[in-house]
């Protein structure tokens, strides 16, 4: 068994000591906030600056492939984020009549939460789990290394520095964000640089929380999805304990992006879109000022070149090998997989240079698919709201998919099955049935125009002009 260190306190990280514990191995986790979240949900999640973690108090989706993780290898995490108030909603319940079942449609479960209810459950478990130190406070300043064969060999992390001191592990596991030192730290020890893969997205989002008046416990079962406009879009995320929030979302060029951050424009904006208009209309109580991010990008890093592994004992999980835009929701379910890798291989040599590359060679057959994927989703949504049109058959043909899927269970479910991890797109999609099925629904509909709901461009400007 392996002595794991694990460097930041985030999802990723909690996770990888947490499943590496219940693997048998004993884990020490270094984390620069002072503190774990805690049960006072709304004092933690409205009320604690965490500078290092921008997007806490943005609107997160725990996909099925996430679900599914907690539900069969953290059980207690999955019960406990229920009893804090987290809510399970099947995507096929997006019908009246749910459709027969199939295999597989177990997986389509979507578990509705703020972030800071996973966090929480996770703390929890972690606090009461024997085999793992959290240093809480002690941020990792440094790796410890050594050099295999002499000057000529491959660099080897063998522990972590903090302002503590100097700790040693089997393996030390990079859970420190897209934000975190590991490449600085390597440069210093003389290690090739990681191979970094980076896409922009173009654009910005700006959301706004609300609680459902006293006795009103679920909002309308829909419209709550996305939808997109030619230059903008506006999702809902329906979470734990009557709350939800409003998102809407324009190309960071777009010249009225800054009126969004006042909450009457913002809200006026929001109304304009069927989601939006369908929950604000409810009387909910506002529960946050609008709270902005942009600048975001598609990030893959890779501690592998055509060399091979640029460093041993060392491996990324979480947004340090992929992080991506969170129109598709994919970070957390991302991140669970790898700390679940980790914990599962632990024991395999995890200092060696073949460990590395397994670890790599992992990633990219499971993880890099799905940011590929994303990939080219946000460069669809970034050419639109930058050209306002949509320029090829093949964009057309996507946005009837995921349209004739609010009508066609079959369809649905296809979709589904690619929305919550549980098959590729090129798999899904490509499915005679389904192909036919949206043949069918494009042919009885020839005006057709993709991304109509919502607000033209006259009425935008007029709405963010206050």
């Amino acid at each position: 068994m392996a002595h794991v260190l694990v460097i930041g306190g985030g999802i990723g990280g909690v996770a990888t000591a947490l499943l590496a514990a219940r693997r048998g191995h004993t884990a020490e986790l270094f984390e620069r906030d002072t503190r774990a979240p805690g049960t006072a949900l709304d004092r933690d999640f409205f009320g604690w600056r965490r500078p290092a973690v921008p997007q806490a108090t943005q609107p997160h989706a725990l996909l099925g492939a996430a679900r599914n993780l907690l539900r069969d290898e953290l059980p207690d995490v999955h019960q406990e984020m229920l009893r804090l108030g987290a809510r399970e909603r099947h995507e096929l319940d997006w019908f009246d009549v749910r459709p027969p079942a199939r295999p597989g449609d177990e997986d389509l479960v979507m578990l509705q939460a703020r972030r800071i209810v996973l966090e929480s459950a996770l703390a929890s478990a972690l606090r009461a789990e024997p085999g793992v130190v959290a240093r809480y406070g002690e941020p990792v300043t440094g790796l410890t290394t050594a050099r295999d064969g002499g000057d000529g060999g491959a660099i080897r992390v063998t522990g972590v520095t903090t302002g503590a001191g100097s700790y040693e592990g089997g393996l030390v596991v990079d859970a420190g964000g897209r934000r975190g030192g590991a490449e600085r730290w390597l440069a210093a020890a003389g290690s090739r640089p990681p191979v970094v893969e980076r896409h922009r997205t173009g654009l910005a989002y700006f959301c706004r929380w609300y609680r459902l008046p006293e006795g009103m416990d679920e909002g309308p079962r829909r419209p709550w999805a996305v939808t997109g406009g030619a230059f903008a879009g506006c999702a809902v995320f329906p979470a734990d304990n009557r709350l939800f929030a409003v998102t809407l979302f324009v190309h960071t060029a777009d010249t009225t992006r800054s009126a969004l951050r006042d909450p009457a424009v913002f809200e006026a904006a929001a109304r304009a879109f069927p989601p939006g208009a369908a929950w604000l209309a409810l009387g909910a109580e506002p529960r946050s000022e609008v709270l902005a991010t942009a600048s975001l990008d598609n990030r893959w890093s890779a501690l592998v070149d055509e060399r091979g592994p640029v460093v041993s004992g060392l491996v990324p999980v979480g947004d340090a090998i992929t992080h991506t835009n969170p129109t598709l929701g994919q970070g957390t379910s991302l991140a669970l997989w790898a700390a679940r890798r980790v914990a599962r291989t632990a024991h395999l040599d995890p200092g060696s240079e073949r460990y590395a590359a397994d670890h790599h060679a992992w990633a990219v057959r499971t993880l890099k698919p799905w940011f590929d994927f994303q990939v080219v989703a946000d460069a669809a949504i970034g050419e639109r709201f930058a050209t306002r049109a949509v320029r090829t058959g093949t964009a057309r043909e996507v946005a009837a998919l995921f349209d004739c899927a609010l009508e066609d269970p079959e369809v649905m479910r296809a979709r589904a099955r690619v929305r919550h991890l549980a098959e590729p797109p090129e798999r899904a999609y490509a499915d005679p049935e389904i192909r036919a099925r949206v043949a069918r629904w494009l042919a009885a509909r020839p005006d057709y125009a993709p991304n109509a709901a919502g607000p033209g461009r006259a009425e935008w400007e007029k709405l963010t002009a206050g």
